[in-house]
C-alpha cells in the first residue's frame, strides 16, 4: 500500500483522487494476487498431486479426487492472502479479518464434510461394511462438526469466545432434543441394528406396514432405503426397525435353500383302495417299483399273521392310490436335481377342507436365486398335475363354464333320446 501511494504521488494527482486511486489499485493488486495464487494451486499443485495419486493407483487417492477434497482445500489460499493484506485498510481491518476467517471456517467445514464422505467410501470397499455400516455415525459426526462450525462463525462475527456460546447451549438442550429428535432416535436405532446385526445393506426384508418388500440399498442415520421388487424405493425410519416387526430373508439367502410349500387339492371321491390291476401297473413305474414290492410284502405278511379276511377290502391293511401317489412324489423329489437333499423334504397330507384333501409338498431348492426357485417349483407341479390322473386321482377345482356347459349338453342329449323313444 505504501509503495503504491509513493508511486501515485509522483504523478502530482489531486489528493482526494490520489487516495481513491491508491485504494482501487491496491484492491486490484490483491485480487490479481489471489487469482494467481488460486490458479497456481488448482492448475499446478493439484495437478501434480492428481498425477502422483493416479500413478500409484491408490484406492483412497482416487476417492479423494472424486470427492474434490484438494480442490475445495485450494479455496483457503485466497482467504489467507486477503487476511494478510487486511492491515492495508486500518479502518476496515477488523471487518476484513472476520470475513476472511469466516470464509476459511466455511471452506474448512466443506473439506471436513468431504473427508468424512471419503472415510465412508473407503470403508464401504471392505466386506465388513455390509454388516457394520458407519454411515449413521458419519452423519452424526457431520452434525456435530457443523454445529461447532456455526458456533465458531457466530463467535467470530460478534467477536466473542466460542466457549461463551457453548455455555448457553445447556439452556437450549430441550430445543435441540426437539429439533434433532429423529436424528437421536436414528442414532440409537443404528447402534442397536449394528450391534445386533439385524439388517445389512443387501438384505431382503419385508415390512408390510410401510409397503416395503425388497433389498436394502442404504442405511443412514434417519432412514433405511428399500428397493422393492417393482423397482420403487420405500424409505423407512431407522427407529421403526426397532419398534416394529419385520421379516429378514437373510437366513434363507445364506442357508443355500429356498422353501417350497405348496399343496395339491384332491377330490375326496377319487380316493380308493388299489386294485390288483393298479398295483401291477404301479410296479412298472420306476420310482415306485421298490416301494410297491417292499410295501406289498409288508402288508401281505401282516394280514397273514393277523388272519385277515381280504375278501372284504376294509379288512386289514391295503394300499390306497393317494398313499402310493404320496410315495411317488417323495421319491420324485429325492431324485430331482433342483432339490436340496440335505434340508427338510416331505410330502404330507393336511386336514380335509371344503376344497378337498390337500397334499402338501415341503422341500427346499438347492439355489436361492428367485428365477431358479420359481422354475423348479413350476416344473415340479407341472409334473404332479399331469401325473395325478395315472393314480386315479382328480385334482379339485370349482366348476367352470365348460363343466356347466357339459352338464347342459348331457341333459339336452338325454331329453332328445327320451323324445325319440316316446
Amino acid at each position: 500500500m505504501e509503495f503504491i501511494n509513493n508511486w501515485i504521488s509522483g504523478y502530482d494527482i489531486n489528493p482526494p483522487l490520489d487516495k481513491y486511486l491508491s485504494v482501487t489499485l491496491t484492491i486490484i493488486f490483491v485480487t490479481v494476487v489471489c487469482v494467481i495464487a488460486n490458479f497456481i494451486t488448482k492448475q499446478i499443485v493439484i495437478r501434480i498431486i492428481t498425477r502422483i495419486l493416479k500413478r500409484h493407483n491408490y484406492k483412497w487417492g482416487n476417492i479423494l479426487l472424486e470427492r474434490k477434497v484438494f480442490r475445495k482445500l485450494s479455496h483457503i489460499v485466497p482467504a489467507i492472502i486477503i487476511f494478510r493484506f487486511a492491515d492495508t485498510y486500518p479502518s476496515y481491518q477488523d471487518l476484513i479479518e472476520k470475513a476472511a476467517i469466516t470464509y476459511v471456517i466455511i471452506v474448512s467445514l466443506s473439506v471436513i464434510n468431504s473427508l468424512l464422505n471419503v472415510i465412508n467410501d473407503i470403508y464401504q470397499t471392505y466386506e465388513i461394511s455390509k454388516s457394520r455400516p458407519i454411515k449413521g455415525y458419519i452423519q452424526v459426526a457431520k452434525i456435530v462438526i457443523l454445529t461447532l462450525g456455526v458456533i465458531l462463525v457466530i463467535a467470530t462475527l460478534i467477536g466473542e469466545s466460542p466457549l461463551i456460546l457453548l455455555s448457553g447451549f445447556g439452556a437450549l438442550s430441550a430445543v435441540f432434543m426437539l429439533v434433532f429428535k429423529d436424528s437421536i432416535l436414528g442414532l440409537v436405532a443404528g447402534v442397536q441394528l449394528s450391534s445386533n446385526d439385524m439388517v445389512r445393506v443387501g438384505d431382503w426384508i419385508e415390512m408390510p406396514k410401510y409397503g416395503a418388500d425388497g433389498d436394502i440399498i442404504d442405511i443412514s442415520l434417519n432412514t433405511v432405503k428399500v428397493q422393492n421388487w417393482d423397482k420403487t424405493i420405500t424409505t423407512i425410519p431407522s427407529y421403526a426397525l426397532i419398534s416394529d416387526s419385520f421379516k429378514n430373508w437373510r437366513g434363507m439367502q445364506t442357508s443355500g435353500g429356498r422353501r417350497i410349500k405348496r399343496a395339491l387339492f384332491f377330490d375326496t371321491t377319487s380316493i380308493q383302495f388299489c386294485s390288483e390291476e393298479m398295483i401291477e401297473r404301479f410296479k412298472h413305474i420306476q420310482l415306485l417299483t421298490d416301494y410297491i414290492n417292499e410295501r406289498g410284502k409288508e402288508i401281505e405278511v401282516f394280514n397273514k399273521r393277523m388272519h385277515i379276511n381280504r375278501e372284504i377290502p376294509v379288512n386289514g391293511r391295503a394300499l390306497t392310490n393317494i398313499g402310493v401317489f404320496r410315495a411317488y412324489v417323495t421319491n420324485y423329489l429325492k431324485h430331482h436335481s433342483g432339490i436340496n437333499q440335505d434340508m427338510t423334504l416331505m410330502v404330507r397330507q393336511l386336514a380335509p377342507t371344503e376344497n378337498g384333501i390337500p397334499l402338501e409338498v415341503y422341500a427346499f431348492t438347492n439355489d436361492v436365486n428367485w428365477s431358479f426357485y420359481e422354475s423348479v417349483q413350476s416344473d415340479i407341479f407341472d409334473h404332479l398335475f399331469a401325473v395325478a390322473p395315472e393314480f386315479g386321482l382328480r385334482i379339485f377345482q370349482n366348476p367352470t363354464g365348460n363343466d356347466l356347459k357339459g352338464v347342459v349338453e348331457r341333459i339336452t342329449h338325454k331329453n332328445e333320446l327320451r323324445k325319440q323313444e316316446d
